[in-house]
This record gives C-alpha cells, structure tokens and sequence, in this order.
C-alpha cells in the first residue's frame, strides 16, 4: 500500500504525506491548529486528546465525547493549516458508544460548517455512506454505477474494535476505502476548489481516532 500510495501521490504532484498520531500532545483539548465546528443544532460537540492502551500508536488517541441524540448534529474537527483540491485522507477509528449512531467520518474541501464534503462508516448501520453538506443541507451521494436514490453501501462495521477509513479525491471524482480494499466511487462537482480536512461523527457517537494521515495540492 505504501508503494502503490507513494506512485499515486507522485503521478497527482501531491506534497508528501503527513500522519498526525495525537501521541506528542498532551491530554485535554485539541491543540491551537485545530478548530472544532458543528453542522446543525445540538449540544457542543467535545473533542480531547485522550489515552487509550489500544490505540495502534500509543499512547493517545482523538476522541469525540459528547453524545447529545439530536439526529442531525455533525460534530467537527478541522485541521486548520492544509488547503487541499486534490488528495487523499485516511485515519483509523473505533466506535466505542452511541444508541442513536457509531459513526466516523473524514471530511474534506471544507469551506465552513455549513459546506463540505464527508464520508462516513457507522456501526450501527452497518453501512458507509459519502455526502456534500451545501448551505446547511446534507445530501447523501449515490455511488458510482448505481440508481441516484442509492444510500452508500452496505459494510460491516465493527463496534469497539480499530478499522481504517479512506477518501482520494481528485477533481470530481471520490474513491473510498475500507481496510485498504476500495468499496465504492462518487462523481460530484459541487465543490471543486481547495479546502480544509478533517474529522467528523454523528449525533450522540462516541468515537476513538489515530493516525490521521493527509496529503495533497
């Protein structure tokens, strides 16, 4: 994977990858550069630095704690110093709680709150599902070859236990994947300009993060 990475990222002109592993900061709230958001109403979301004895590089992991059951509620946490068009970002998550959701999520080309794009994979459902968020309103994106009403894609997601999640995104298109094995295509073009990266959950999902890696132009 890291040969077939390292291909890819040289034929897009992407800048070298970066892998954050949370393990050098200290426990408590997220560092200076980054921000944490929220699309729609709900309690605040919380974010901490947190240690966890199974994280794959200990000590420490990235955790969202709050778990406020509004359905709607996206919590965020955006890496404030990367403007991406074109990349690829990955992270490993564990979903630890939530009656409503387990979700975890990556976010890209993110403009504010209320305008980006994520991808999801939920434990609860058993799915993994991309969408844009434009103007507030979140609208799933139906993959590749499928009928436009499709909501993602059925996979399992294990609860309580250390999985990878994956997007490359390079002009309008989307590749996810799971476990280092791609699981659909999304065509889109309503945001085609650079943006911020970052990570996201869903309503009252209580979920673990390591190795947040990034790269891209």
């Amino acid at each position: 994977m890291r040969i077939f990475f390292a291909l890819w990222a040289t034929a897009w002109g992407l800048t070298g990858a970066e892998t954050i592993r949370f393990d050098s900061m200290a426990p408590g709230p997220l560092p200076a550069d980054w921000s944490v958001a929220m699309t729609h109403t709900g309690a605040p979301p919380k974010w901490e630095i947190r240690h966890d004895s199974t994280a794959p590089s200990k000590p420490n992991v990235l955790a969202q704690v709050s778990s406020d059951t509004s359905d709607a509620r996206l919590p965020l946490a955006i890496l404030n110093r990367v403007h991406y068009r074109d990349g690829e970002v990955s992270v490993k998550f564990k979903p630890m709680a939530g009656k409503t959701d387990q979700a975890a999520g990556l976010v890209w080309r993110y403009h504010d709150a209320n305008n980006y794009y994520l991808v999801r994979a939920n434990a609860l459902e058993n799915n993994i599902v991309l969408y844009k968020v434009e103007n507030g309103k979140r609208t799933s994106l139906a993959p590749r070859g499928k009928p436009p009403q499709t909501y993602g894609v059925r996979h399992r997601i294990p609860s309580r236990a250390w999985n990878i999640l994956k997007v490359t995104f390079r002009k309008s298109r989307f590749e996810v994947y799971f476990d280092h094995r791609k699981v659909f295509e999304v065509e889109d073009s309503t945001f085609t300009g650079p943006g911020k990266v970052g990570l996201c959950t869903k309503a009252d999902s209580v979920t673990y993060f390591d190795d947040f890696q990034f790269t891209g132009r």
